[in-house]
């Protein structure tokens, strides 16, 4: 006969709106952004017999990416502003690995994650420590590719948003290198959400306490003996 474990939850409030938000918005902004980037990159040979003038359909992606771009940004600029007033989860000080603790933490994760030499759940119940510390990493990312994707805009508009940021071009060596560099990161992130969807379901079916519903309704599950991790 099989043993079977009862335990006690507890139901813990992680994820607040603004944060729940935040996470779908940039989601969809980077899909959004990775496909229109990848068709200004290699546009599409489209086989028609009508004239050129009436065929817009590559300013039609110009201008959903450039859009999305600035969703991108006022969203990620919230995030930043949240990092400072949220609640304990998604405060930026539980970012960085600064204390023994974190870079032990960050060892288990990878021992469960990666080498697979143990299972179970990690005493955690926001980010462990590699996660929190790899979406700090995600953030500077995001800056990077806003900041080349701007100064590669600047060019081609005048207004002073945009000229914020033309002296980009310059400073990486032209226009060529820095599209080279916006595209690289691009894949990048795709890289990245592949990681991250995967280890999300993961996660979610070895410790069973809601990580994926809980970027939906905001709660996770924790059993009653571990309650003392909460900080």
């Amino acid at each position: 006969m099989a043993n079977v474990k009862h335990s006690e939850f507890y139901q813990v409030y992680v994820w607040q709106i603004p944060v729940r938000v935040y996470h779908w918005v940039n989601a969809a902004c980077v899909l959004v952004l990775a496909v229109t980037g990848y068709l200004i990159g290699k546009p599409l040979a489209i086989h028609s017999s009508a004239e050129a003038s009436k065929q817009y359909w590559f300013g039609t992606i110009r201008f959903i990416h450039f859009a999305t771009a600035y969703i991108f940004l006022f969203n990620y600029l919230f995030r930043i502003y949240w990092g400072f007033v949220g609640n304990r989860y998604s405060r930026f000080s539980k970012y960085l690995p600064v204390t023994r603790a974190n870079w032990h933490e960050m060892l288990r994760v990878l021992r469960i994650d990666i080498l697979q030499i143990r299972k179970g759940p990690l005493p955690s119940i926001g980010h462990n420590a590699l996660a929190a510390f790899s979406y700090f990493i995600l953030f500077l990312a995001f800056l990077f590719e806003v900041f080349t994707g701007f100064g590669l805009y600047a060019a081609m508009s005048k207004h002073w948003f945009a000229q914020m940021f033309a002296w980009i071009v310059p400073l990486m060596g032209g226009d060529f290198a820095v599209r080279q560099w916006h595209h690289a990161m691009m894949w990048v992130f795709v890289i990245f959400s592949l990681i991250h969807i995967y280890l999300v379901f993961y996660h979610d079916y070895v410790e069973g306490r809601g990580v994926t519903s809980s970027m939906v309704g905001g709660w996770k599950f924790i059993e009653k003996d571990e309650a003392d991790i909460l900080d």
